[in-house]
């Protein structure tokens, strides 16, 4: 049985275990216990050992992007998640203070455009609604550098993986095909396509790929659409006030007139009283619905579509029941996924920084530093001003004290050295000490639900 009719029997086919009829010379694979596997778990299996694409996963990123471009909520929950995300740009964190290390990054950042705010919004979109961040690195031909950075279609690549899901050769890691018609387009190494993947199946296996933000709420969202539709629908047809003609006595032709006339006044706007000469006719007004107010199911549905999300419903402009108190500590689990959110991003950024130093000939191992992006959300702005001055007042190095601020260290050091130039009559002859800073003490206890306060003073 070649592959095409194995994946349209399991396609067109039923579901239940495969039978233990086989063809003859064939054999399926089988689980530890002897038991058949079901056919759908088979069929991803011979999927994944022909190096196809996974369906499964291919139609739900087609389904997330259609969500993404005929819902507002949908949209705004991943385009405000990657400019929450993105906001700060990237930094590079260092204690060594090293110009050299500094200004390769700086490089770096400017020739593949991340130190624009667009570039990393639409990466951590992408990330979000495919659940797989692969960027492939663009090498430069005259001189060993990389030169940019390229989000690939997620849906379209294949990790060539062996049953254990190690990659089998750093030189042909990964194959992207055309998903139509299965031609091969290209393959990848192993440093020249990095991926980073949300919550995958499994972490150790690479052949398990990453899991779309939203993924689980696809059904959730289909009976949100359909209970909105119907709602129109609903009050349409059964809101408007009606009226009831009768005429006794009246004969079909009567009646057809007498409709006409009315159906006439009805279309030109023009609601007026009516007239007859009929004895005993009628014009009663028939009220509408009148629950149309009732509109728990949708509600129902609405919050849990929402819980998929960690975004809180209240900023996306639904607010009735959600109290200040339960809206701050949402967004605080809100903040914590923002954080995981950047730090996976992060990685894939940190893994092309150095390998742009080992292509110029520098190990980046005998540097200590990390790249993240500048702005967390696990504290408020506040919160990290009051930490960085405890620092201070403990003695902590200065440049720690810049970190926890949210400063970058190198950037603040620069300028305090030009300020310092531009201040001073005589540059370039030492400076002396540096200005008197101000005075921060603590008292413990004294602040906010029994934290320590601090004090400043000069």
């Amino acid at each position: 049985m070649s592959l095409l009719s194995k994946l349209t029997f399991g396609m067109y086919g039923r579901t239940n275990p495969a039978p233990d009829t086989t063809v003859p010379g064939e054999t399926r694979p089988s689980t530890e216990t002897g038991r058949r596997p079901s056919l759908d778990n088979w069929m991803r299996r011979e999927l994944m050992l022909a190096n196809y694409v996974d369906f499964e996963l291919r139609e739900t990123i087609q389904r997330i992007r259609y969500m993404d471009r005929v819902d507002p909520r949908v949209k705004r929950i991943h385009a405000r998640t990657a400019r929450a995300a993105a906001k700060g740009g990237l930094r590079l964190q260092t204690s060594s203070g090293n110009t050299k290390l500094i200004k390769a990054w700086k490089d770096f950042e400017r020739r593949l455009h991340l130190h624009r705010r667009e570039k990393l919004e639409s990466d951590l979109r992408g990330f979000m609604m495919e659940g797989n961040l692969p960027l492939q690195w663009v090498l430069s031909t005259e001189q060993p550098r990389v030169i940019g950075a390229v989000r690939m279609p997620s849906e379209t690549l294949v990790p060539l993986v062996d049953k254990t899901g190690r990659f089998e050769s750093p030189e042909r890691a990964w194959r992207q095909i055309n998903p139509v018609t299965g031609e091969e387009l290209t393959h990848f190494a192993l440093y020249q396509l990095t991926v980073a993947r949300l919550t995958p199946d499994n972490y150790d296996d690479w052949g398990s790929l990453g899991r779309p933000y939203l993924d689980a709420t696809r059904a959730i969202w289909n009976k949100l659409r359909m209970t909105e539709d119907d709602m129109v629908v609903r009050r349409k047809t059964r809101a408007p006030q009606r009226m009831h003609h009768n005429l006794p006595g009246a004969d079909p032709d009567q009646l057809k007139d007498y409709q006409a006339g009315v159906d006439a006044d009805q279309a030109d706007g023009n609601w007026r009283d009516y007239y007859t000469n009929s004895k005993d006719a009628k014009v009663t007004a028939v009220g509408g619905d009148a629950n149309l107010h009732e509109i728990a199911d949708v509600v129902h549905l609405l919050d849990t579509f929402m819980s998929g999300s960690d975004m809180p419903k209240g900023l996306l402009g639904y607010f009735e029941g959600l109290s200040r108190d339960i809206l701050e500590d949402i967004k605080r689990d809100w903040f914590d996924s923002l954080d995981s959110l950047q730090d996976l991003a992060a990685q894939i950024y940190d893994f092309g920084f150095r390998l742009d130093l080992l292509l110029q000939g520098v190990n980046p191992d005998q540097y200590d530093f990390s790249v993240m992006f500048a702005e967390r959300h696990a504290e408020s702005l506040n919160q990290r001003a009051d930490r960085a001055l405890k620092y201070q007042a403990m003695g902590v190095p200065r440049d720690m004290v810049w970190d926890a601020a949210g400063l970058d260290p190198a950037a603040v050091r620069k300028q305090r050295e030009a300020e310092a130039d531009d201040l001073d009559p005589y540059p370039g002859d030492d400076p002396g000490s540096d200005p008197a800073r101000p005075r921060v003490s603590i008292t413990p206890g004294n602040g906010r639900q029994g934290d320590s306060s601090t004090s400043i003073s000069n």
